[in-house]
């Protein structure tokens, strides 16, 4: 694996924070963490969130304690998870994708909540606006729904001789609008598009099967929690799988492009650092990223006996031999 250096801008927010006096050094603070998906395989993720929160002094059964709920890819079951997570009286929540912050947001309007990241958090409406969020939630945005036209410019480039690309959505709310803008992108340069809608971890399976029998020459899998089955069944298949997720191309899948998540949950952390400190989410820009990495993976190019042209091997910010 190599990967190339790069420089990541992060736009609408001050170049620096306000110094905000600390009067509870010595309390506990509680996180209540929500996600969609599952704790594992998002644990990398999890990872580079808690360490962050180490590097700025909270350390786990010292002065941070952090209660994790998962949905397993269960949308329906959010609500209740919350709930428990609310019941513990959590000092800030970090709600991880567009699912699991609706469902932070309907159960309260009190406890700081921090995206981790939404799509469109102006048009979802958990913000008034980027730069003065005014309410109880603010964080990251990941633009997926500007990068989501440009990843058909990636497509026909990795794949060249592809005509139709399914578009593989959950019960995530923000899909249907991301797959007609999937639709239009994909007519601009060409293509045809399928929808494929797998609202459980467990139709999966069938949605592959609906994928084959349409006769797809790739899939586009729009922005989710990670479900590394996503993976396995598109190397079973076999058909190239496009992400918006590096991690799922180094899991083993093709190709991705998107922003780093890495960096998000980084962030992240450092909001919750700020809110723990007497910051106010009302008053916390909302961030967006600038750069977007091309990921590709060679080593499952050769599998799937694909030759990725050298173009754009050259221009991928991280390349899986």
């Amino acid at each position: 694996m190599k990967r190339r250096e790069f420089i990541v801008a992060l736009a609408g927010v001050a170049a620096a924070w306000p110094e905000v006096g600390w009067s509870q050094q010595g309390k506990t603070w509680r996180i209540g963490y929500l996600t969609p998906g599952f704790v594992y395989p998002d644990f990398t993720l999890f990872e580079v969130f808690r360490q962050e929160l180490s590097t700025l002094g909270y350390t786990e059964g010292k002065n941070l304690i952090i209660d994790k709920r998962a949905a397993e890819g269960r949308n329906d079951r959010l609500p209740a998870l919350v709930d428990e997570l609310i019941a513990l009286h959590p000092d800030a929540i970090v709600a991880i994708a567009t699912p699991a912050i609706a469902a932070a947001q309907r159960a309260t309007s009190t406890i700081p909540i921090v995206m981790t990241p939404a799509t469109d958090p102006i048009g979802s409406g958990f913000v008034k606006s980027f730069s003065r969020p005014g309410g109880n939630i603010t964080g990251l945005a990941n633009m997926y729904g500007d990068t989501t036209a440009k990843i058909f410019d990636v497509i026909r480039a990795v794949l060249p001789n592809a005509r139709k690309i399914a578009v593989l959505m959950s019960s995530n709310p923000t899909h249907p609008g991301l797959y007609e803008v999937s639709r239009s992108a994909a007519q601009a340069v060409g293509l045809s598009t399928v929808p494929i809608v797998a609202a459980t971890p467990a139709e999966l399976e069938r949605a592959f099967q609906d994928i084959k029998k349409e006769n797809s020459d790739a899939v586009f899998v729009l922005a989710d929690p990670i479900r590394l089955t996503i993976v396995a069944l598109a190397a079973a298949a076999p058909i190239p799988a496009i992400y918006q997720i590096s991690e799922f191309v180094e899991a083993g899948g093709l190709a991705s492009y998107g922003p780093s998540l890495s960096i998000m949950f980084r962030r992240s952390a450092q909001y919750v650092d700020r809110i723990f400190k007497g910051a106010a989410p009302a008053d916390m820009p909302v961030e967006q990223p600038t750069k977007f990495e091309l990921v590709l993976n060679l080593k499952t190019a050769r599998l799937l006996k694909l030759s990725i042209p050298e173009a754009v091997v050259l221009r991928a910010d991280m390349v899986i031999e």
